[in-house]
């Protein structure tokens, strides 16, 4: 417990500068650079905080746990807890399943000390999203239960094969929980398992989600607005190192074609395998989809498990976004800015005095300004200036293939 008591520090402790100590101004009176300063550490956290060489999992598995309790209708995030969790909820499935197209996510909601699986795993963010609206019409009342969440998500996840990632990411807004039996003898089945739990606190630390993520290799956050609640969030998009227990293991997958209005027999009109059990859909026929290789099962739209063989469908583009964590874009250089450079490569923002920092690029020598060099990393995922530079590009494959 020390251990861990020293690894944080807290905001009325000394992790944090005061204010007005960390605003100085130049010598003309001006916040502007002090300003910029801050807001240039902010941003360039996350990408320091990054490590690499770790082996990590390309197709996760993850189920979120969402406390639909009493307290989640407090009023302290706008408009209410669970109303803010369901919105940051939607932008981050979205953007889970545009970085992590291969993996799949599974929702379960506690409340009256039970809980409930309202989306099994799957790769369809349409659904999820779907199921997180049709929640907001729903009554939230009594405690819940982390035990059952975990226990119902662990059903799941136990059945998954050696080579897949399992995570649980918990959103509690609730101080207590009502459990039937001993939680601890649960974490330590995770920890069996080889699943990792994260947990995302709305009210206060609890010491049992604290020892659970400390315990399963997971991380603990106590949100303090809707900005860092999103940034929590925003924690679980990059995939985390795999287990050492991670197999290596050949999984079979199918590059369906797209078959166009077509008068064959296997193009014919029909209700594709995504709505075939749903009678809302029934009435919706389609003479284009994607065609199950090895089946000819109709889908409509990538990736998805073919219901009739169980084989994952994806495109090319698909699993070359999965594949772009394994091989990152090297870290730019910073250096100070001297005149030297006047544009940034990308965008083409002509540099001024408030961009004290620049980020220049060993391999293709060109210079990005702080903006570009974020969403080169955490979007892009690609250096434009060797992208543009053939010779650069050819050296970077090589370097890459010998890895």
């Amino acid at each position: 417990m020390a251990d861990e008591e020293d690894e944080k520090e807290y905001r009325w402790e000394t992790g944090y500068e005061k204010t007005w100590e960390a605003i100085k101004e130049d010598e003309y009176g001006s916040l502007e650079f002090s300003v910029a300063d801050i807001i240039l550490k902010a941003k360039r956290k996350r990408q320091l905080e990054r490590k690499g060489g770790s082996r990590l999992g390309m197709m996760r598995h993850i189920y979120i746990i969402l406390d639909c309790s009493e307290k989640m209708t407090n009023e302290d995030l706008h408009p209410t807890r669970i109303f803010c969790s369901l919105k940051l909820l939607e932008d981050f499935i979205e953007e889970f399943f545009y970085q992590n197209p291969i993996s799949q996510i599974g929702i379960i909601v506690t409340r009256n000390k039970r809980a409930e699986k309202i989306s099994d795993l799957t790769g369809n963010p349409k659904k999820h999203i779907k199921e997180l609206k049709a929640l907001k019409n729903s009554s939230f009342t009594g405690e819940p239960s982390l035990q059952n969440s975990l226990e119902l998500a662990l059903k799941s996840l136990k059945l998954l094969p050696s080579h897949a990632t399992r995570e649980i990411v918990v959103i509690i807004g609730s101080l207590t929980t009502c459990d039937p039996g001993d939680i601890g003898e649960t974490i330590q089945t995770m920890k069996t398992e080889g699943v990792r739990c994260s947990v995302i606190g709305l009210a206060a630390e609890l010491h049992i989600c604290k020892r659970m993520a400390s315990v399963t290799g997971g991380i603990h956050g106590v949100v303090l607005d809707d900005k860092h609640f999103k940034e929590q969030l925003n924690l679980h998009i990059d995939p985390p190192p795999a287990a050492t227990r991670l197999d290596a293991a050949l999984v079979k997958m199918g590059f369906p074609h797209h078959a166009l209005q077509s008068s064959t027999a296997e193009t014919s009109m029909a209700v594709c395998m995504c709505h075939a059990d749903n009678m809302e859909d029934s009435d919706k026929l389609l003479n284009t989809g994607y065609l199950c290789p090895q089946c000819l099962s109709k889908h409509c739209e990538l990736p998805v498990e073919c219901r009739a063989c169980g084989l994952t469908l994806v495109s090319a583009p698909h699993l070359a976004r999965s594949y772009h964590y394994l091989f990152p874009v090297k870290r730019f250089k910073e250096i100070q800015y001297d005149g030297s450079s006047s544009n940034c490569f990308s965008c083409q923002k002509e540099f001024g005095q408030v961009d004290k920092k620049l980020y220049y690029c060993e391999n293709c020598h060109h210079t990005f300004c702080l903006d570009c060099e974020i969403f080169v990393h955490e979007s892009l995922h690609m250096c434009p200036g060797c992208a543009t530079n053939p010779e650069t590009y050819v050296k970077q494959s090589e370097n890459l293939s010998a890895r």
